[in-house]
């Protein structure tokens, strides 16, 4: 269970990430997020931000065109 869920579907690049940047400035290290999006280039720009941030990247799997991911909040 995460402590917030992001549901970023049917929104086109770069709305995917700019959400999920805005929805962890706004979160405490250690809270997981969840996010949801239809956009082929999450796959991509999601877990490549998060490998220059301090949030680290806990899952990331994808389902009929859904990208799914649980992220942890970096300080």
């Amino acid at each position: 269970m995460t402590d917030r869920f992001l549901d970023a579907s049917g929104l086109r690049c770069p709305m995917p990430l700019l959400k999920t940047k805005l929805e962890l400035n706004s979160m405490t290290e250690g809270q997981e997020l969840e996010v949801v999006a239809t956009d082929a280039g999450s796959a991509r720009d999601i877990p490549a931000y998060l490998g220059m941030s301090s949030h680290c990247l806990i899952s990331q799997s994808e389902h009929h065109g859904e990208y799914r991911f649980v992220i942890k909040c970096g300080g």
